[in-house]
């Protein structure tokens, strides 16, 4: 499934919304999303566009050198085809462009699948946060990919 990533824009939030409503036992509100795509100066919001429909998004927050994923979604109908690696990769592409070296993550021990792609992009698994996602207490892994230049 070929994709393009943009930047996320306020007229792809109804979209968003959907999926995020879908991915997660907790979701954002569309104020926070709007917040981080118009007044978050250290965030970096992008959607994923098949045949111009959000099928993903994802996003950072970049401080100093480093950049921070703070969600990454995909569609239930459009998982396992590629788009939340696509996702990724332009968010390495766009925080090495503004110069971060390193990126970070948590991650839900449960979910193998979101692992294993974090792995096979270069992450490490180098932490835990203890009782970190508030909907179960479910710990957290914390990722880490070290210079993200050689990826980008």
């Amino acid at each position: 499934m070929r994709v393009k990533v943009v930047p996320m824009e306020p007229e792809h939030l109804d979209a968003v919304m959907a999926i995020e409503n879908v991915s997660f036992p907790i979701p954002w509100r569309r104020e926070a999303f709007l917040f981080e795509i118009l007044l978050n100066e250290t965030a970096d919001y992008v959607v994923a566009l098949y045949r111009d429909q959000v099928v993903g998004y994802g996003g950072m927050w970049l401080v100093l050198d480093e950049a921070h994923i703070t969600n990454i979604a995909v569609h239930p109908d459009c998982r396992g085809r590629g788009i939340g690696r696509r996702i990724l990769q332009e968010l390495i592409k766009r925080a090495a462009l503004r110069g971060a070296t390193k990126m970070t993550l948590e991650v839900r021990p449960s979910n193998l699948i979101a692992r294993k792609l974090y792995r096979d992009l270069g992450f490490e698994e180098k932490g835990v946060r203890k009782r970190y996602y508030q909907d179960n207490h479910e710990d957290a892994i914390i990722m880490w990919l070290e210079d993200i230049r050689a990826r980008a």
